[in-house]
């Protein structure tokens, strides 16, 4: 399989589920030339600054620009490290963000324990870099609108990727070649 050649270096950001085989991210990382991901958390799962803190160590690693490729909670990952750290960011593609505001089904960390460890408040200001988020329509964890006003307030592109879900296997995600195509876009 031929691997795609982007400038630069992507790092995966993957969610609270971190790496999954039949993941999107993890697909697209087998197919990317330049490619690093921050590793699976081991202690203090939910803790939002360790898991900022591993973005911080794998950028580190990293000579040159960089672009993000985050999805679910691994974009609120993202933002909170933007507010707190520089690097030679080229843009990010933050992909079906969750809304910390909206009760998530049973089997997801509820509103108190996110904030008790550290995800709320959000960030909520433009980002340093280019970005492009990409919503679903139907998405459990965030509707449509609530993406649509983080896209504006971090000064992001937003690509309506219709009734998708969360764009995770559950939803039917697998390979997501849309993925590829917002890369390179970003990589321009």
């Amino acid at each position: 399989m031929e691997k795609i050649l982007t400038k630069a270096t992507i790092l995966i950001i993957p969610g609270l589920r971190d790496h999954v085989a039949e993941h999107w991210q993890t697909l697209l990382e087998s197919r990317l030339a330049k490619v690093r991901s921050v590793p699976p958390a081991e202690i203090d799962k939910l803790n939002c600054a360790r898991r900022v803190a591993r973005i911080q160590t794998e950028l580190e690693k990293i000579e040159g620009p960089i672009i993000l490729v985050a999805h679910s909670a691994g974009v609120l990952m993202t933002l909170h490290w933007a507010m707190q750290h520089q690097h030679n960011i080229q843009g990010a593609l933050l992909v079906a963000p969750p809304d910390l505001s909206q009760n998530w089904p049973v089997n997801y960390p509820s509103p108190d324990v996110l904030k008790t460890e550290g995800w709320s408040p959000l960030p909520n200001q433009k980002l340093p870099f280019s970005s492009i988020v990409v919503a679903s329509t139907n998405d459990h964890l965030a509707t449509f609108e609530a993406v649509q006003h983080m896209a504006k307030t971090w000064g992001s592109q937003l690509v309506n990727a219709g009734a998708v879900g969360h764009l995770n296997p559950a939803a039917g995600f697998g390979p997501w070649p849309q993925a590829e195509q917002l890369i390179l876009q970003l990589d321009a």
